[in-house]
């Protein structure tokens, strides 16, 4: 059996690198036009450059997405822009419309090109089209079973690769293709903008009581009637390699450092343990789960892989994240002193208990013995978002590229 690819998300250059250290395979990134996720930072021509270069050094690869639906007024600008890509030489591009796919192919003609979900890849006909047009790798449509993964595989060329999202949010609509966002804001979640509108609450109008809004209730439980819980197959492994899945994708361009590090690492044990032994895999389980849910999630579901997803799917009384840690910041460097430099994301204070998160699946508790501005000036607190700090942890062994996170009881 070959050991699948891990593919990770990115939304900047340093969440790249942090994808790439914590066991990434591969990472997919947008460019700063036609992604689907137009409020991610996104990366710059120079951006994507250096972090190709990053991840290749290191044995990596690196795919841009273009599967936006285009639109008449995308087309011109679609073939400058693969053209511009093909002088930065990813290692693929995702795509999901047929005019971007036969622009891709005619203006980067040596590259990879793999289909997005949004193209809605439910069947073996339809990979198998795709291949017939020279695409190396499809990405399956959340809606599909396990069995039905299996009798792709059995009916497409052994070089035709298959892509499965694993983990991350799920949305209600077609493999992602939303029309509520532009029918409720015009936002083309199509386009890039989607305005997430399954995760708010609704209420009913009877057409003779106008004005008087009744809520929704499901099973009484609650009114956010589209809100999908998360999904995970950390605990599927075996049954996922088992049906011939090339590459796992773990969903979330729009996430923090500390999500995809711990995505990226936990998946990485995961796979690697199974392939060493699947006893190891299964002992090792309850640490995979209590890794895996320490960034923000929905609770988590198997999705469509064993079935028709049931009510137990949905989150009807609220739509916040689970959340049992907090991320405090990256370790961009260690001073002299031993003091680890990070741009400070969420509050923490002197004396507090904190973990440093390595990448080789270490967790050192430490405390927090002082906390320095960059001119040196000690503070009891680092209250202020985007600060760049000095942290002193003591004889905590903190490196370039560590996690600095708090556990919350």
């Amino acid at each position: 059996m070959k050991k699948p690819e891990l593919l990770i998300p990115a939304a900047n250059l340093e969440t790249l690198k942090v994808a790439v250290l914590y066991g990434a395979d591969a990472v997919y990134i947008g460019g700063e036009a036609f992604s689907l996720r137009a409020a991610a930072d996104n990366f710059s021509y120079d951006d994507m450059r250096q972090g190709i270069d990053f991840a290749r050094g290191r044995g990596k690869k690196v795919y841009v997405t273009a599967n936006i639906l285009a639109h008449n007024n995308d087309l011109r600008e679609a073939e400058e822009y693969f053209g511009a890509l093909s002088k930065v030489k990813p290692d693929a591009l995702i795509i999901s419309d047929p005019g971007m796919f036969e622009i891709a192919k005619k203006v980067c003609p040596d590259m990879e090109l793999h289909i997005s979900t949004q193209a809605n890849n439910t069947n073996y006909a339809t990979f198998n089209f795709w291949h017939s047009q020279g695409a190396k790798r499809v990405v399956s449509a959340r809606e599909l079973s396990l069995n039905e993964l299996r009798e792709i595989r059995d009916n497409i060329p052994d070089d035709l690769e298959i892509e499965t999202f694993v983990h991350g949010a799920m949305c209600i609509s077609y493999s992602g293709r939303c029309l509520l966002s532009n029918f409720m804001t015009s936002r083309d979640a199509n386009q890039g903008a989607c305005t997430h509108p399954c995760r708010w609450k609704y209420s009913i109008v009877e057409e003779e009581r106008p004005g008087e809004y009744m809520p929704v209730f499901e099973n009484e439980r609650g009114t956010y009637i589209f809100n999908s819980k998360d999904l995970c197959m950390i605990e599927y492994i075996p049954e996922l390699l088992s049906v011939g899945i090339d590459s796992l994708k773990v969903e979330g361009r729009m996430k923090t450092n500390l999500y995809v590090a711990t995505c990226a690492r936990t998946y990485r044990k995961a796979i690697d343990d199974y392939f060493d032994s699947e006893e190891r895999y299964r002992n090792n389980m309850e640490w995979y789960k209590e890794q895996i849910r320490a960034c923000t999630y929905r609770k988590f579901t198997t999705g469509f892989f064993f079935g028709r997803p049931d009510k137990d799917a949905q989150i009807y009384e609220s739509n916040t994240y689970e959340k049992k840690y907090t991320y405090l910041g990256l370790v961009s460097g260690v001073d002299e002193d031993g003091r680890a430099r990070i741009t400070q994301k969420n509050k923490f204070s002197v004396g507090e208990t904190i973990e440093i998160m390595k990448p080789d699946g270490r967790n050192i508790e430490v405390a927090v013995k002082g906390i320095y501005t960059e001119d040196g000036l000690f503070k009891e607190s680092a209250p202020h978002p985007k600060e760049v700090l000095y942290v002193d942890l003591g004889e905590g062994e903190v490196s370039e590229y560590d996690i600095l996170r708090r556990y919350e009881n």
